[in-house]
């Protein structure tokens, strides 16, 4: 276990005489609020002070964070400080704009005084500051947690934005950026005069226009203050449908499934024929390696010995040219639970890349789908900035994958389902960290979603079998209802600061590359959710109805759709996802 302990100062005594603590309730004296915690409660013993202290017990994957997130001033110094009893105890800053801090103990039978300090970013108004323990080492306790420094009242609105400037300009949406501007905590943008979005970050995608028309864009800045003028006006002009790089064809709002088409569980055997029309992306589950490194990928179709009723090769190949008649893509998905796939090495890649060009020709596939977990993504040591990756099973999956795009062309459909973990978690941790410790795995797809976006036809992360993810409010969420998916769907519509650094930004995909991931039954993995639930999730993200306690950034009527594991559960379960997709969108 590496861990590491960065160095902590102390504020000059003249800087303490005007700075106040911005923590609220750090002795824990009024319950736990305004914290938000994965797993603990407050006790009147052992306290440091006062009448009551935190007790947080971590267990599985859970490191039973506390976090609260507070105003801050910019280019600022605080002193973070607080008092723990336990082992691998931490405390910490995140989002500070500049270099986040930690600091831990490895063993505190009695109180024991951790403190850090930090300064804020040129645009940072806002930190979150937390405790946790580590994983299977028991119960901690924290007490009388202080974040001393500039109190965080912001006396005027900021100033114009500028730098707006045009990005990906499709048929119906125009890519928007801008230049971070001090002490700004939202961005609006104007189309024409009227405000179609907010968003937390400086870039934005304004998407539901019309093919072939010209728009003007402004945006503005606003904290609590108040909101700026409008920034200079840019102009962009849609292309015409068909003339912005080519279709993959999919319907304004697609279904997608996964069909179990090497192995078998208890769902039953489910033909190719037999999958209804409403299901517009099938993906064949599953490719996988020869072994974990060699980037050999084989599909093997389940044998009759355990797929009672499998069709011939020669049916199977028919159904699918069916299916594509009837304007639906069949795709090979690469990995799944026990498909771990690690490109390792230039000669990986270039096998990678053959090995599914010939599943592709032979089944005569309409493109690809990347669903690599556990292991199989990972970033090395220092690997930090997600746009400029350098670990080599990172950079040798992008290079494949545009090397696939490229030889197939523009009608090549390329899909993507990872794990929360591996995407929304990457808000709060990517990699190992920049002081190390961290899981390596943290944020790892995010390199890889962002060097092909322009390639990407659909993200479908999985919104289940996932712990607690950290929301762009800065409160976890965890799986059992629509705020989880909402809250998840709106990062990736939104935008995010990886590792809480506001100034590498991971931008907001299209709302057309986006589907949201769900369990189709309670067998088919946790996280299931009722129809009533996937409703809820649906109004609030397309039409900002129904919406719980989570707030959204914009309203997403183009969203794609719905993916679901899978095809065969949801059979297995009287097709009940299948017909809450088809009685929303018709």
């Amino acid at each position: 276990m590496a861990l590491a302990v960065p160095g902590s100062a102390a504020l000059s005594s003249a800087a303490r005489a005007a700075d106040a603590d911005a923590a609220v309730n750090g002795g824990f004296e009024s319950g736990l609020s305004p914290w938000t915690c994965t797993a603990g409660t407050t006790v009147t013993s052992p306290v440091h002070g006062g009448a009551s202290a935190l007790r947080a017990t971590p267990e599985g994957s859970d490191n039973a964070q506390c976090a609260q997130t507070v105003n801050v001033r910019p280019n600022s110094q605080y002193a973070l400080a607080g008092y723990v009893r336990g082992s691998y105890v931490y405390l910490g800053a995140s989002g500070t704009g500049t270099t986040d801090v930690s600091t831990w103990t490895q063993s505190a039978p009695d109180w024991q005084k951790l403190a850090t300090t930090f300064t804020t970013g040129a645009n940072t108004t806002k930190v979150t500051i937390y405790t946790h323990g580590w994983y299977g080492t028991g119960a901690y306790y924290a007490d009388d947690i202080s974040l001393t420094g500039p109190g965080g009242t912001t006396t005027q609105p900021p100033t114009v934005p500028t730098g707006l400037r045009t990005g990906t300009v499709t048929a119906t949406s125009v890519a928007l950026s801008w230049t971070p501007v001090s002490g700004a905590t939202a961005y609006s943008v104007y189309r024409d005069g009227v405000k179609v979005q907010s968003v937390s970050g400086t870039s934005a995608t304004v998407s539901g226009l019309n093919p072939s028309t010209a728009y003007a864009f402004q945006v503005t800045a606003s904290n609590d203050a108040g909101e700026s003028a409008r920034s200079a006006t840019v102009t962009a002009t849609t292309p015409a449908r068909g003339d912005d790089g080519g279709s993959t064809e999919l319907p304004a709002h697609a279904l997608v499934g996964y069909l179990h088409a090497s192995f078998a569980n208890g769902s039953g055997y489910t033909r190719m024929a037999d999958v209804p029309d409403s299901w517009d992306v099938i993906d064949l589950a599953f490719g996988e390696p020869t072994s974990v490194t060699s980037g050999d990928i084989r599909f093997n179709r389940c044998p009759a010995s355990e797929c009672p009723g499998v069709e011939s090769d020669a049916d199977f190949k028919a159904a699918i040219k069916a299916k594509q008649a009837a304007g639906k893509k069949v795709l090979i998905s690469i990995g799944g639970q026990n498909g771990q796939v690690q490109l390792t090495t230039t000669a990986a890649r270039d096998a990678f890349v053959s090995s599914v060009s010939k599943i592709i020709d032979q089944y005569g596939l309409d493109g690809l789908d990347i669903d690599f977990e556990g292991h199989s993504l990972s970033l090395n040591t220092g690997d930090t900035d997600f746009k400029n990756p350098t670990t080599p099973v990172i950079v040798n999956l992008i290079s494949a994958l545009k090397t696939l795009k490229a030889k197939y062309g523009t009608k090549f459909v390329l899909t993507m389902a990872p794990e929360t973990f591996f995407v929304q978690n990457g808000y709060q941790f990517y990699g190992s960290g920049k002081w190390g410790g961290q899981d390596p795995r943290c944020g790892a797809y995010l390199p890889v979603i962002h060097a092909l976006r322009d390639d990407l036809t659909l993200l479908h992360v999985q919104d289940y079998n996932s712990g607690p993810i950290m929301g762009l409010d800065n409160q976890y969420h965890s799986m059992g209802g629509a705020d989880f998916h909402i809250a998840m769907t709106d990062m990736l519509l939104t935008g995010f600061p990886v590792a809480g650094d506001a100034n590498n930004v991971f931008p907001p995909l299209r709302p057309d590359q986006v589907a949201i991931g769900m369990p189709a039954s309670v067998n088919a993995g946790n996280g299931y959710v009722a129809p009533a639930e996937v409703t809820k999730t649906l109004d609030c993200l397309t039409k900002k109805t129904n919406c719980g306690s989570y707030p959204t950034h914009g309203t997403w009527p183009a969203l794609r759709g719905l993916m679901t594991w899978s095809v065969n559960w949801d059979r297995f379960a009287g097709w009940e996802f299948q017909r809450t997709f088809d009685s929303y969108f018709g």
